[in-house]
């Protein structure tokens, strides 16, 4: 499979199968948004039709739980299941604390409810989603429609007094019109090349009138497992304080997979 998928891809995959390893039987699992996070559904489908895992998702996004439906899984609701075991998802950057930046897909509201309200958050990502210091990826905002350039305006505002190296805001756009996200609100995408205090600026972000919630996932990441292109995987875990190193072996039928 190896030589049929691109390096990123195969990153991708291992990374995505050895996050899965994690769960276990009667698990409730947060089931992440993204393209990454489409690698890890189709390898948790994978484990439940070959090994009959008996677990129960829930999807943070509806092209998520239209995949997750299609490759086996039973989903549900947050309401309905309350609290989750472990909540697997991607990431667009994440630096050394594990504090990440999440929402590219537009899903960071619903992945961020979903990811606090798990025991655990695992990460998958690749070597480039890895930083020093986040804000190199722009940082999503989701805003309500309702006085939208004003809110664009206090935003702005705000960010001229953090201690970021520049302070773009753009509202995301898909077919030349406005992005909606599944709860019907908009996002403004904050290009800032350097956020020196995470944990400050989400607050701040956050007290702002009309900021529904922004991408920063500060102290909510559990640990990170990182692919390469060559089916190495690291696995750091903030908790334990462990870096590990192993090798995912590609299966004949991995090639599954090669669709997504």
């Amino acid at each position: 499979m190896s030589g049929e998928l691109s390096p990123i891809d195969t990153a991708k995959f291992v990374a995505a199968k050895r996050a899965v390893q994690y769960v276990e039987d009667g698990m409730r699992v947060g089931l992440g948004t993204g393209s990454t996070a489409a690698w890890m559904v189709r390898c948790l489908g994978e484990r439940v039709r070959s090994e009959g895992l008996k677990i129960t998702g829930v999807p943070t996004s509806t092209r998520t739980a239209e995949l997750a439906r299609q490759v086996g899984i039973e989903v549900t609701t947050l309401d309905a299941a309350k609290w989750l075991d472990l909540t697997i998802d991607g990431t667009d950057e994440y630096d050394p604390d594990l504090c990440l930046i999440k929402g590219g897909g537009g899903a960071h509201l619903q992945e961020k409810i979903v990811a606090t309200a798990s025991d655990r958050m695992v990460v998958i990502a690749d070597p480039t989603k890895g930083v020093d210091v986040l804000g190199a990826f722009p940082l999503p905002i989701e805003v309500i429609p309702f006085g939208l350039q004003a809110t664009k305006g206090l935003v702005e505002e705000l960010l001229a007094a953090m201690d970021v190296l520049d302070s773009k805001a753009i509202l995301r756009e898909k077919g030349g019109v406005p992005f909606v996200t599944d709860e019907g609100n908009h996002v403004i995408d904050l290009h800032l090349k350097r956020i020196q205090d995470p944990r400050k600026l989400s607050m701040v972000l956050n007290q702002v009138p009309g900021v529904v919630e922004n991408g920063l996932f500060i102290d909510i990441c559990d640990a990170v497992v990182i692919g390469h292109g060559d089916g190495r995987v690291e696995v750091i875990d903030i908790n334990e304080g462990t870096h590990e190193e192993e090798r995912i072996e590609f299966a004949d039928s991995a090639n599954i997979f090669a669709d997504i």
